[in-house]
């Protein structure tokens, strides 16, 4: 097997690990939030987003291991430096919401509005920064059926939970006021 093709699985390693520390994260800020008087949302469509996230890692890894994707270093380089910038938007919105971050739908307007950090420019940077991640990491390796795939996937099932969170959100006058002159996902878009 070839280096880049080793490198590129322990990558994907990488991102499914940290994904499983952030369920981990979330969990606990979901009982802590439950425990000052949020509510969880029930929202069904939760496992369709984590089935489509293993569905990219696991897709990319076969694509590149079985189909023998090429790999491109200028490709490989653009992608990585977009992933990692992903990455660090990712962070900034954990980091930004602090206990009130976690991967379900939360209704945790009662604990105040949170309008800082990359929720200054958009209503939702998270979502974009994972669909630019799932589109970018699989053309690390030039997977580009994965990449494709996922991609329109994600557009799908983000559709759907973008319905059921922002139905909730906007259900709160103090979020409307707050965010509702605010593009869903790229500043100055729309």
């Amino acid at each position: 097997m070839e280096l880049s093709v080793i490198a590129f699985l322990v990558l994907l390693g990488a991102v499914a690990a940290l994904r499983l520390v952030e369920l981990r994260i979330s969990r606990c800020h979901q009982r802590e939030m439950v425990a000052r008087g949020a509510a969880k949302v029930d929202d069904p469509r939760f496992r369709w987003m984590v089935l489509l996230h293993t569905a990219v890692l696991i897709g990319a890894a076969v694509e590149v291991v079985f189909l023998h994707r090429p790999f491109y270093p200028v490709l490989a380089a653009i992608c990585f430096v977009i992933f990692l910038a992903a990455n660090l938007v990712r962070w900034w919105v954990i980091r930004t919401l602090g206990d009130h971050w976690n991967v379900q739908v939360v209704n945790s307007i009662s604990l105040g509005v949170v309008t800082s950090g990359p929720f200054r420019y958009v209503r939702h940077p998270n979502y974009a920064a994972v669909f630019v991640e799932m589109l970018v990491l699989p053309l690390i390796h030039s997977a580009w059926i994965t990449a494709l795939a996922g991609s329109l996937a994600h557009i799908l099932v983000l559709s759907q939970r973008l319905a059921t969170e922002e139905r909730v959100l906007f259900a709160d006058a103090q979020y409307r006021a707050a965010m509702s002159d605010k593009p869903r996902f790229v500043p100055g878009l729309f």
